[in-house]
């Protein structure tokens, strides 16, 4: 009896799954799709998605473990990565899709900003792609896919405030249009990601038996858990500038000067694991998610003092690989709570880089029609592209300064 209720089920759930599938295959077939390439660093990917956002098929290549043994990103290599990886990432993504190259509507590239050798690699790749297909092409702005990323989860409407923090960008922007943003703040030197990579490559954290295999920064948010921050107090940057732009150079040569100290105070030498290594992780952290949530919260205030934002639902979206960090996460939402915002993330794995949003921005443009091109046209790429209109100096004018609010975590 029960093989055969167990049999009716299973018979139950392919019929169901043949069904899901043609209705898929259907929709597929009547809908637009895109094709999203990424390669503005060290991640090489590729997705199809069609205009509801359902992703058909995607492929990630991460640059992450060879780039770990060299301390850092190099560039030359990066680029020779993203050469050897792009053909084979996009075929499997198409394959996993099941859409032929005929099939697709348009296809959307990273083109700006980035690592110059490694956009190049993913333009050159797109634009031979269209010319061969005679597809149209859609460029894409880094940091726009990632403001609108969450968009293709959840109906997010227009206006709502953008946090992107990752290892080569930070900035704080208010999003009115799929391409209209106005920039409140920018990092004025590192950002934050760049700085705990630096600090965990200091304080040798790859040696460090639960950090071997990840990024500096995951190292960090791993040690810190078991740290006390209040053994390290590292004065927060920029407290006497009432605006939203972020420094984090300074303060990493606060934290560089106390490894010093404690390297001399335990007698040994640059390289070797400290023994405070978990409460400078946790200090590190602690510092710089206060610093991102101070200047977003001058920015809240900012754009409600304007009537920048909606009175019903305000809306505040953090993204970018930093904003998988859990502890910036609850700081965050400590400043939105207080403020009256809804914080919105998009899971970890569309905070870092991925073919995913790049072709999710595709299909908002497509849709509206903006930045379309031929795939007769000539595209460059751009290492150093601002998003929207700088507004930063009105935000100085303006010379908000903040309420007391205590940013305290408690697991």
């Amino acid at each position: 009896m029960f093989a055969f209720k167990a049999s009716a089920q299973q018979g139950t759930h392919m019929f169901r799954a043949k069904i899901l599938s043609k209705c898929a295959f259907r929709r597929k077939m009547s809908s637009r799709l895109v094709l999203g390439i990424e390669t503005s660093c060290d991640e090489t990917g590729a997705a199809v998605m069609d205009e509801t956002g359902l992703i058909l098929g995607e492929s990630l290549h991460s640059q992450k473990e060879v780039h770990l043994k060299t301390g850092g990103i190099i560039p030359t290599v990066a680029q020779r990565l993203h050469r050897e990886n792009i053909g084979r990432i996009v075929q499997e993504a198409m394959e996993r899709s099941g859409v032929t190259q005929s099939q697709l509507s348009a296809v959307a590239t990273t083109v700006k900003p980035g690592l110059a050798l490694s956009l190049g690699i993913g333009l050159d790749f797109s634009l031979n792609f269209v010319k061969l297909h005679q597809k149209p092409f859609i460029p894409i702005h880094h940091m726009e896919a990632h403001a609108l990323t969450v968009r293709m989860l959840q109906p997010v409407v227009f206006p709502f405030l953008v946090l992107l923090v990752s290892g080569g960008h930070s900035l704080l922007a208010l999003a009115r249009g799929i391409d209209d943003f106005l920039l409140l703040g920018q990092t004025l030197d590192e950002a934050p990601g760049d700085t705990m990579d630096k600090v965990a490559r200091r304080l040798s954290l790859i040696k460090h038996p639960k950090c071997s295999m990840i990024s500096g920064g995951q190292a960090i948010e791993i040690l810190a858990r078991d740290g006390n921050r209040l053994k390290f107090l590292f004065k927060p940057p920029m407290g006497a500038h009432y605006d939203c732009n972020f420094s984090f150079a300074g303060l990493r040569n606060q934290v560089t000067m106390s490894i010093q100290k404690k390297e001399e105070e335990e007698g040994v030498e640059q390289g070797t694991l400290l023994s405070c290594v978990n409460d400078i992780a946790a200090a590190t952290q602690h510092a710089v998610a206060s610093h991102i949530a101070k200047r977003t919260h001058r920015a809240i205030l900012f754009c409600k003092a304007k009537d920048l934002l909606p009175s019903c639902n305000p809306t505040l979206v953090v993204s970018g690989g930093v904003a998988s960090n859990q502890y910036i996460r609850k700081i965050l939402k400590i400043v939105t709570d207080t403020t009256g915002l809804h914080l919105l993330c998009p899971p970890s794995k569309f905070c870092t880089d991925n073919g995913v949003m790049i072709a999710w921005n595709g299909v908002e443009r497509l849709r509206e029609g903006k930045g379309i091109l031929s795939h007769t046209e000539e595209v460059n790429y751009e290492p150093k592209a601002p998003l929207g209109v700088n507004i930063t100096a009105e935000v100085k004018e303006a010379a908000i300064k903040l309420p007391p609010l205590k940013l305290r975590v408690t697991d």
